[in-house]
C-alpha cells in the first residue's frame, strides 16, 4: 500500500476509515455510528468562521484600504466570489480535487455531489477518507470555504482597476484551472506533492502562495493604476480595515485549528500555535516600521497579524511555541520589506500587498515549516527541500498558468477599466452606487 503523507496532517480522521478507501482516496458510505458529535460540532464551527473571514473579514479588510470610491466594487468582489465559488465548487470543482483520479487531479465521481449522501432511515451517509469521523458533506463545506477565500485574497492586488465581469470569467477559469489542481497535489491521497513529503498543514502552498502570485502576475498584467506614484492613494478607512484584520485573526482558527479535523489535542496545540505566531508578527512588522519611518501605524500592526497568520498555516500542525515564535518574528519583517522594499524596487502596483503579504509569507512559512516541524507533533520527518520543491513548483505553475487566463480574458472581454472611468470610481461606473 502506498504511504500517505496526508495522514500527518490529519490525526484522528483516518484512524476510523478502511485501509482500502484510505488508499485509494474515495468517499465511502458507513454506519452513522462511526461519527463523531464532538469531532462534526467543531467543524461545523470551523467551517463557519472561515467562510467568516472572506465574508466579511477579508471584505472589510480589503474594502478599507481603497479609496473611497472604489469600495462597494472591493467589497462585492469578495461577495461575488463567496457566490461564485460556492456553485463551482458544487459542480465539479471539490470532485477534481478531492476524489480519485491520478497524482494530478481528481476524477468526476463527486460532479454534482453525486454521490454524497445521508440516508437517515438507513443511518448511513458518506465520508471522506480524510475525515473519517465527520460527514462528507462537513468535510466538503470545509475545504469550499478554503476554496473561496482563495481567489478573493486575489482581488487585493488589483483593486481599483479590474472590470467586474472579467474579474467573474477570470476567477472561474483560474478556480479551476489553478486552485483544484494543487489541492489535490498537496492534500489529495495519492497527491504528487503529498507523496513526495511536502508538508501543508492549512493551505500555506494551496491557498496563499497561490493567492500571492497570482495576485502579483495580476498587477503586472493589468499595470499599474492611473496616478500611482503620482497622486495620493490612502486608504479611505483604517476602522474596517482593523475590523476586518481583526475578524481574520479569529476566523483563522477554524482554518488552521480545523484542519486538524478533529476536536483533538492537535487542533487544541494548531490554535495555540496560531495566536503565539500572529502576535510575534505583529509585533515585529510594528517595531520594523517604526524603526524605518519613526511610528508604528494602524495599518502596519493589522498587516503584521495577518502576515504572521499566513506564514504559520503550513506549519500550524507541525511546530511546537518555539518554531511558532520563530516564524512569526520572521515573517512579520520580512513580509514587511515585501510589501514596502521589494514592491517599490520592482516598481509594480500591487495595490493592498496581496503578494507582499500572501505570497512572501506563505512562501516564508512554507519553507520554514522544513525547518521547524518536530515530529513528535506531526509524525513526520520534514524536508527543507521537499518544502522548496512544493514552493518552486506552485510558483511556477501559477505564474504561468495565471498569465495565460489573464491574456485570454483580455483578448476576449478586456480586462481593465478605461482611464476615465477608473478615475470617476469602480463603484458608480460598474455598479451605480457610491457611498456617500
Amino acid at each position: 500500500m502506498k504511504t500517505i503523507n496526508r495522514s500527518a496532517w490529519l490525526g484522528a480522521g483516518l484512524a476510523a476509515m478502511p485501509a482500502l478507501a484510505l488508499a485509494d482516496g474515495a468517499p465511502t458510505l458507513v454506519d452513522a455510528s462511526t461519527i463523531s458529535a464532538g469531532d462534526t460540532a467543531w467543524m461545523l464551527t470551523a467551517t463557519a468562521l472561515v467562510l467568516f473571514m472572506t465574508i466579511p473579514g477579508l471584505a472589510l479588510f480589503y474594502g478599507g484600504m481603497v479609496r473611497r470610491k472604489n469600495v462597494l466594487s472591493t467589497l462585492m468582489q469578495s461577495f461575488a466570489i463567496c457566490a461564485l465559488i460556492t456553485v463551482l465548487w458544487t459542480v465539479v470543482g471539490y470532485s477534481l480535487a478531492f476524489t480519485p483520479g491520478n497524482p494530478f487531479i481528481g476524477g468526476f465521481d463527486r460532479v454534482l455531489l453525486d454521490g454524497l449522501v445521508y440516508l437517515k432511515d438507513d443511518a448511513k451517509l458518506t465520508t471522506h477518507p480524510l475525515a473519517g469521523t465527520i460527514p462528507e458533506s462537513v468535510f466538503m463545506m470545509f475545504q469550499m470555504t478554503f476554496a473561496i477565500i482563495t481567489p478573493a485574497l486575489i482581488t487585493g492586488a488589483f483593486a481599483e482597476r479590474m472590470k467586474f465581469s472579467a474579474m467573474l470569467v477570470f476567477m472561474t477559469v483560474w478556480s479551476l484551472a489553478v486552485y483544484v489542481p494543487v489541492a489535490h497535489w498537496v492534500w489529495a491521497p495519492g497527491g504528487w506533492m503529498a507523496d513526495h513529503g511536502v508538508l501543508d498543514f492549512a493551505g500555506g502552498t494551496v491557498v496563499h502562495i497561490n493567492a500571492g502570485v497570482a495576485g502579483l502576475v495580476a498587477a503586472l498584467v493589468l499595470g499599474k493604476r492611473v496616478g500611482y506614484g503620482r497622486e495620493a492613494m490612502a486608504p479611505h478607512n483604517l476602522v474596517l480595515t482593523l475590523i476586518g484584520a481583526s475578524m481574520l485573526w479569529v476566523g483563522w482558527f477554524g482554518f488552521n485549528a480545523g484542519s486538524a479535523v478533529a476536536a483533538d489535542g492537535r487542533a487544541g496545540m494548531a490554535m495555540m500555535i496560531t495566536q503565539i505566531a500572529t502576535g510575534a508578527a505583529a509585533l515585529a512588522w510594528m517595531f520594523a516600521e517604526w524603526i524605518a519611518k519613526g511610528k508604528p501605524s494602524v495599518l502596519g500592526i493589522a498587516s503584521g497579524a495577518v502576515a504572521g497568520l499566513v506564514a504559520i498555516t503550513p506549519a500550524a500542525g507541525f511546530v511546537d511555541a518555539k518554531g511558532a515564535l520563530a516564524i512569526g518574528l520572521i515573517s512579520g519583517v520580512v513580509c514587511y520589506w515585501g510589501a514596502t522594499g521589494l514592491k517599490h524596487m520592482l516598481g509594480y502596483d500591487d495595490s493592498l500587498d496581496a503578494f507582499g503579504v500572501h505570497g512572501v509569507g506563505g512562501i516564508v512559512g512554507a519553507l520554514l515549516t522544513g525547518v521547524f516541524a518536530v515530529k513528535a507533533i506531526g509524525g513526520v520527518e520534514a524536508s527543507l527541500s521537499a518544502q522548496a520543491l512544493g514552493v518552486a513548483i506552485t510558483m511556477a505553475y501559477c505564474a504561468v498558468v495565471t498569465f495565460v487566463i489573464l491574456k485570454l480574458v483580455d483578448a476576449v472581454i478586456g480586462l481593465r477599466v478605461d482611464e476615465e472611468k477608473e478615475r470617476e470610481g469602480l463603484d458608480l461606473v460598474l455598479h451605480g452606487e457610491r457611498v456617500e
